[in-house]
C-alpha cells in the first residue's frame, strides 16, 4: 500500500485537476475526492459522498446509457481491480433527484512491486452538456419531417434514421440501422454518384443531386439527397437529408400531359386561334385555322408581333385591344379590321385572355371572321334605307324599330324612356305638347304638386334640368302623342 506520505503527495497533485478524480481502498472506503469530483456529485465535502462504497450506492442512484441498471457500480468495479474506460452513466442524488449528471468514467488500478493493488482511482468527466446537446438534436432529428439518415464515417454504417426516411421508402429501422451505404444504398442512382461516393470517403460535403431509390418493396422513389459532415461524441458522421421528387414528377407529367392536351385543342379548334407572350406579344404559335384563313404559316409569324405581320388595319384599334388587355387581363369581343396576306381585308371578332403555361404568362387570342355576318348586315341596312326613303305610309312606332336596327346602339337597354312610368310617359307628352303645371293639373285632375312631383321625377331620369330641354329630348324621340287616362 502508498505511504501515507506518498498518498499525501498524490492528492496534491490530483486536486487541480479539471477531470474528478475519487480514491477509493480495496476495503472500500471512500477516502478522497478531489473539488471536479464533489462538484460532478452537487457536493460540497466528501462526507456527502458516503464514507464506503455502500453508503454511495444509497445517496447516489445510477444508470448506465444502454438504459441498464447496474448490477455492479463503477466504484465496486475498480474496487474488484477492474480496468474500463469510456463508461458513461446518468448519477442522481436520492436525496435531491433534481440534481443530476452525466458521468463519463474510466478506472485506474495502481500496483506495487508485488502486483497487489496499491492505489484504486475512479476518474471523472462531467459529459452532462454534450449529452443534452445529443439529446436535443435526437429530437429534432427524430421530430424533423423531412427525411434524414445519419452515417459513421469510419465504417460507412447508418447510425440514425428518422422516421421522414422510414415513411418515404417504407424501410422500418432496423433494416437501416447498422447497415452500410452500399447495403441500403442512400446515393443510388445518383447523378454525380462517383463525386458522392469520393465526396463521402474524404469526409466532405456531397451537394445536391438527383437519385433513384430502391425501395424494399422493390419499386423506386425519385428524390433529391445531400450530405452535410458532422460529429457525433466526437465520431465524425455524415448526415444525409432527401427531399421527396415523387410529387413534383406527378405534377411534371400532369403538366405535361395538361400541355399535350391544350396543343392539341389549340391546333384542332377551327376558330383562327395565335398564342402571344403576355409581354411584346410576340407570337409563339398559330393553329391550322389561323392558316387557312390568314395565309400566314407558322415559320412566317413565330417570334414577330400581330402589328410586324401587318395584321392590324386600324392602329386605334390595337391600342385599345392591348391597353384593355393589359388593364383587365381579358377581352371580349371587339370588332375590328384585319389584313390576310392576299392581301385583303376581314370584318373579325377579337377576344383574348392572359394564361400561365410552363411559370410563363401567355396570351390566347381567338379571332372570329364575321365578313360575312358584316356583310349580311350591310345588305340590310341598304334595303332599310331604301324602305325608309318613303315612310308616309308607315307607323312612327315602325319607323323608331327601322331606324334602331339600321343604327344600332343609338336605343339599347340604357334608353330612359324605358324607365318611365305610364304617368311619366304621360307627362312627358304634355309637356311636349307645350302646356304649364297649371294646366297639366287641371286636365288630369290632379294636385299642382303632384304634377310638380311626377315632373321632377320625369327630370332625374332624363337627365335634363330645364323644361326647354324636356320638350327638344321628346320631340327628338317620338313625343307628343299624349292620351288621357
Amino acid at each position: 500500500m502508498t505511504s501515507g506520505v506518498d498518498r499525501h503527495e498524490l492528492r496534491q497533485i490530483i486536486a487541480g485537476l479539471s477531470e474528478g478524480v475519487i480514491l477509493v481502498e480495496p476495503d472500500q472506503s471512500i477516502t478522497y475526492a478531489n473539488e471536479a469530483a464533489l462538484a460532478m456529485h452537487g457536493a460540497d465535502a466528501l462526507e456527502e459522498l458516503g464514507a464506503t462504497v455502500d453508503a454511495y450506492r444509497e445517496r447516489f442512484s445510477l444508470r448506465y446509457r444502454n438504459n441498464r441498471a447496474p448490477e455492479h457500480y463503477p466504484m465496486e468495479r475498480v474496487v474488484s481491480g477492474e480496468t474500463f474506460h469510456d463508461v458513461v452513466v446518468d448519477v442522481k442524488r436520492t436525496d435531491r433527484p433534481d440534481v443530476a449528471f452525466v458521468h463519463s468514467l474510466r478506472s485506474l488500478v495502481a500496483t506495487d512491486r508485488e502486483g497487489r493493488p496499491s492505489c484504486l482511482a475512479l476518474i471523472l468527466k462531467d459529459v452532462s452538456d454534450q449529452f443534452e446537446a445529443e439529446e436535443r438534436f435526437e429530437k429534432t432529428f427524430n421530430a424533423n419531417p423531412a427525411p434524414a439518415v445519419i452515417t459513421r464515417l469510419s465504417d460507412l454504417r447508418h447510425v440514425k434514421v428518422n422516421a421522414g426516411f422510414l415513411e418515404m421508402t417504407g424501410h422500418t429501422r432496423d433494416a437501416v440501422i447498422g447497415r452500410n451505404v452500399y447495403e441500403v444504398d442512400v446515393l443510388a442512382g445518383a447523378r454525380s454518384r462517383d463525386l458522392a461516393i469520393a465526396r463521402l470517403n474524404a469526409g466532405g460535403t456531397i451537394p445536391q443531386m438527383e437519385a433513384c431509390l430502391t425501395l424494399p418493396d422493390g419499386g423506386t422513389r425519385f428524390v433529391i439527397v445531400a450530405g452535410q459532415p458532422i460529429e457525433m461524441g466526437d465520431e465524425p458522421c455524415m448526415l444525409f437529408t432527401f427531399a421527396d421528387l415523387e410529387l413534383r414528377k406527378k405534377a411534371e407529367t400532369a403538366l405535361r400531359q395538361s400541355e399535350e392536351r391544350f396543343a392539341k385543342a389549340f391546333q384542332l379548334t377551327p376558330v383562327p386561334t395565335m398564342l402571344c407572350r403576355a409581354d411584346g406579344f410576340s407570337i409563339t404559335g398559330v393553329n391550322e385555322a389561323f392558316s387557312r384563313v390568314f395565309g400566314y404559316g407558322q415559320d412566317k409569324v413565330t417570334g414577330r408581333t400581330p402589328e410586324e405581320i401587318g395584321l392590324w388595319v386600324n392602329e386605334a384599334a390595337r391600342v385599345r385591344f392591348e391597353a384593355a388587355l393589359t388593364r383587365t387581363g381579358y377581352v371580349v369581343g371587339l370588332e375590328t379590321c384585319l389584313s390576310s396576306q392576299e392581301p385583303s381585308e376581314l370584318d373579325c371578332m377579337i377576344s383574348a385572355e392572359r394564361v400561365t403555361i410552363a411559370d410563363e404568362a401567355f396570351v390566347l387570342i381567338v379571332l372570329q371572321d364575321i365578313t360575312e355576318r358584316k356583310r349580311s348586315e350591310r345588305d340590310l341596312f341598304t334595303a332599310i334605307e331604301a324602305v325608309m326613303a318613303d315612310t308616309s305610309w308607315f307607323s312612327r312606332g315602325l319607323i323608331e324599330k327601322l331606324a334602331n336596327l339600321r343604327q344600332p346602339g343609338e336605343r339599347t337597354g340604357d334608353d330612359p324612356t324605358l324607365t318611365l312610368t305610364v304617368r311619366e310617359r304621360q307627362m312627358l307628352g304634355l309637356v311636349c305638347s307645350g302646356l304649364s303645371d297649371d294646366a297639366i293639373a287641371k286636365r288630369l285632375n290632379l294636385s299642382r304638386n303632384t304634377v310638380r312631383n311626377h315632373t321632377a321625377a320625369l327630370y332625374r331620369k332624363l337627365g335634363l334640368h330645364k323644361r326647354s330641354e324636356v320638350i327638344v329630348w321628346g320631340r327628338d324621340n317620338g313625343f307628343p302623342n299624349p292620351t288621357a287616362p
